[in-house]
């Protein structure tokens, strides 16, 4: 792998520890800014939608700037907004950082998946592609308890000043490693000729596939401290270790998913996916067993992450055309996933049917997902043109 890929994975952790590590610093910025906890929660809202909107947005409007350049304007403005957010003493301005972020979160993410994987071999997408998200599980083990501890220890502000430094390195190394481009020679990239190419269906199953799988993986991940210690039995100072847990498994998933998406990627999501479903359901009836739950984070976060990690690689090889918006795709699904699930999740807590609804709802995510992918397997024939087997034709 290119140097430069692995510069490209440290931008993303820190841009994925300011995704998530609000979780733990809502109460102070609550108290610091003089409002309630609901509207501080608004800030955990806006990065998402802001995720969600700027992946394509960002990428169509960068869409003709050299990588490098794109690349180091998203990352520069990331950081800027990190220090206003940092310094601000009012919340609508902290409220405006937050989107604003995430706008350069999501165009930094898109451009760099479309970077990353222009850097290397064509049949290496997966492995690039793993590296990048290598970076969002260690904000998961790493990034975002540290970001708790900085927060107790030092205040919220300090959490954004991190951050904001930990982008520093990263924007030189962008500057002396990435290159301007990726394809000497290539033509001029058109937003329309990719839009034309991201309408295949094969693609867009696979963005819908992806965006039910994150949404399974968020959902349980969202709801798993009132699930160890209402259910498990954990005490609460068990909460970060389960977290960090599920995070080293999300680690060793993206791992595992790098090393076989792109020669053998049916190996992960077929028995990876079977065995997802199959470890939701299991985690639901067992969450009273502590044994039983110490071993399931860690699996079901492998598995979560090999699978989710394999179907965005597979966007990237389901788009060669379009490598810019079909990050941007990527990105988005991946968001989609991420507030979807943990709000389906909250309904179905807030419905009364116990904590272990989100591992539940997890499940029938994953289901669907599976569904879905499965008619869209059965179907392929007939959109191709092939006649119908006899067989079939009879019991039609």
């Amino acid at each position: 792998m290119p140097f430069a890929i692995y510069v490209l994975g440290l931008a993303v952790f820190a841009q994925a520890t300011s995704e998530f590590m609000l979780s733990g610093l809502i109460p102070d910025i609550a108290a610091e800014l003089n409002v309630s906890l609901s509207a501080a929660g608004a800030l955990t809202s806006a990065f998402a939608v802001g995720m969600i909107v700027g992946a394509p947005l960002m990428a169509v409007l960068s869409l003709r700037w050299p990588r490098r350049r794109a690349l180091l304007v998203f990352l520069t403005a990331f950081v800027v907004v990190h220090v206003i957010g940092a310094v601000t003493t009012d919340f609508s301005v902290l409220l405006a950082t937050r989107v604003l972020g995430a706008l350069a979160n999501a165009g930094f993410l898109a451009v760099g998946l479309a970077a990353a994987t222009g850097m290397v071999a064509p049949d290496a997408k997966g492995r690039a592609t793993s590296v990048l998200l290598t970076g969002t599980t260690l904000a998961c083990v790493a990034g975002v308890p540290a970001g708790a501890v900085l927060g107790q220890a030092y205040g919220w502000r300090a959490a954004f000043w991190a951050v904001a430094l930990i982008c520093l390195p990263a924007v030189l190394a962008v500057l002396r490693s990435v290159p301007a481009t990726t394809s000497a020679g290539a033509a001029r990239p058109s937003a329309r000729h990719e839009l034309r190419a991201l309408r295949r269906p094969r693609l867009l199953v696979v963005l819908l596939v992806a965006a039910l799988v994150n949404a399974a993986t968020f959902c349980a991940f969202t709801y798993l401290a009132p699930v160890v210690t209402e259910v498990g039995g954990f005490s609460e100072g068990w909460v970060p270790v389960m977290l960090a847990l599920f995070g080293l498994g999300a680690f060793a998933g993206v791992t595992v998913g790098g090393r076989l998406s792109d020669a053998r990627p049916m190996w992960v999501l077929v028995p990876g996916g079977v065995a997802l479903l199959a470890g939701w359901g299991l985690f639901t009836t067992t969450a009273g067993s502590p044994a039983a739950v110490f071993v399931l984070v860690f699996v079901q976060g492998t598995l979560s992450f090999a699978v989710g990690s394999t179907l965005i690689a597979r966007v990237m090889y389901a788009a060669p055309e379009a490598p810019s918006l079909g990050g941007s795709f990527a990105t988005a699904a991946f968001n989609v996933g991420a507030a979807a699930g943990p709000a389906v999740g909250g309904l179905a807590l807030a419905a009364g049917l116990g904590y272990r609804s989100p591992l539940w709802v997890s499940a029938l995510l994953v289901a669907a997902a599976l569904v879905t992918a499965g008619l869209a397997w059965a179907v392929r024939p007939l959109r191709r043109g092939k006649p119908v087997d006899r067989r079939v034709r009879g019991a039609l």
